[in-house]
């Protein structure tokens, strides 16, 4: 019988991993159980299901209530970007994407700030990991779709604005020149 020499085998390297946690608006952050509490508690059993890749949380906690994902000024991610950079942490992992940023070029600043400093972020609902080059592929293509939605919507919104504002201004008009052919006598064309 062969005996296995396990002297010369590693063990999985370390990899320190912070969970960023957010939620657009303050309401039921005041819950004892609310939803940066789920986040957080979804992140870190996924955490532990990787932990024999050498995984490990670490201790501090990178919340962002009440804030909104359309800007990168926001405390707890600034002190996570703060933390990779002087090495820290490791990995990001959020619930979702959108947790981190809800803009394509916003990410695009976040990925290369964490490539700069070896390190990397994973969405454990949506499956993307970008310490791999087709993660980072797939989540760019879903994030140029979901930029194109937003501009799109935001361009309706602008034309709704636009065609209500002729409507007024038609209607504006419409009396005025009422008002014109009453006090000079004239009749409207028929």
């Amino acid at each position: 019988m062969s005996r296995t020499d396990h002297t010369n085998q590693r063990s999985p390297s370390r990899t320190l991993c912070a969970i960023y946690t957010r939620k657009s608006s303050e309401e039921g952050l005041d819950q004892h159980f609310n939803s940066l509490d789920a986040q957080y508690e979804a992140c870190s059993a996924y955490i532990a299901s990787q932990r024999h890749k050498g995984w490990k949380l670490v201790k501090t906690r990178y919340d962002d209530g009440g804030l909104s994902g359309g800007t990168l000024v926001r405390p707890a991610l600034q002190s996570l970007l703060a933390d990779i950079e002087a090495g820290l942490v490791e990995r990001i992992i959020v619930y979702k994407i959108d947790r981190l940023t809800r803009s394509l070029a916003d990410f695009s600043k976040i990925v290369e700030r964490l490539e700069c400093h070896g390190a990397s972020f994973v969405s454990v609902t949506q499956s993307f990991n970008t310490a791999t080059s087709m993660g980072r592929l797939t989540l760019n293509m879903l994030l140029s779709f979901a930029q194109f939605e937003r501009e799109v919507t935001a361009e309706r919104i602008r034309d709704k604005i636009a065609a209500s504002k002729a409507v007024v201004y038609g209607w504006e008009a419409l009396h005025l020149l009422a008002i014109h052919l009453t006090l000079t006598g004239m009749h409207a064309p028929s």
